[in-house]
């Protein structure tokens, strides 16, 4: 892939990732799991696929935009 095409990717997951970072779909459900509310498990399990972009982006994209063309 071209470095735009990945950088576009980047925006898209990202995108994603705000995007259902708040779980508006279990807002007023009632359930529980193992004590917790479901929509605090949806949170924590988005903050930890959100860690695991992160890292990945951190590793192999950092330098968009970031560091300039030619330095």
């Amino acid at each position: 892939m071209t470095r735009v095409r990945i950088d576009y990717c980047w925006v898209a997951v990202f995108a994603i990732l705000v995007t259902f970072a708040v779980p508006w779909f279990l807002w007023g459900d009632s359930r529980v799991f193992a004590g917790l509310p479901l929509w605090l498990w949806w949170h924590i399990g988005w903050m930890g696929l959100t860690a695991v972009v992160f890292h990945l982006f951190a590793r192999t994209a950092w330098d968009r935009g970031i560091v300039g063309e030619g330095r």
